[in-house]
């Protein structure tokens, strides 16, 4: 089972970035799937959740209304969609399988001007 993120990065506050996780191993889509993340100095906090064939899905109420999180089961993929970035988004970016208990390793997403 391994997930891999990308598509971290340093983007000016009100911009968007797009986030992926690829997953391999596993029956992706028969699986909810998470995303967290954790600023430097804090706690963990968990930022979006879908359910298997996107049925349902959650978000922290930091990022409501400005993020979106995805799937495409036919190629085993995560996403999330972030827009209108704020400095507080700043954080390692986690996947995670929360079922198989598997994380991947983190993307670096960076809010600055």
């Amino acid at each position: 089972v391994q997930l891999v993120e990308s598509g971290g990065g340093l983007v000016q506050p009100g911009g968007s970035l797009r986030l992926s996780c690829e997953a391999s191993g596993f029956a992706f889509s028969m699986f909810t799937m998470r995303w967290h993340r954790q600023a430097p100095g804090k706690e963990r906090e968990l930022v979006a959740v879908i359910t298997p064939t996107s049925d349902s899905t959650h978000y922290g109420d930091s990022v409501k209304g400005r993020f979106t999180i995805s799937r495409d089961d036919a190629i085993n993929t995560l996403y999330l969609l972030m827009n209108n970035l704020k400095p507080e988004d700043t954080a390692v970016y986690y996947c995670e399988v929360p079922t198989l208990s598997t994380w991947g390793q983190g993307t670096q997403v960076t809010v600055s001007s």
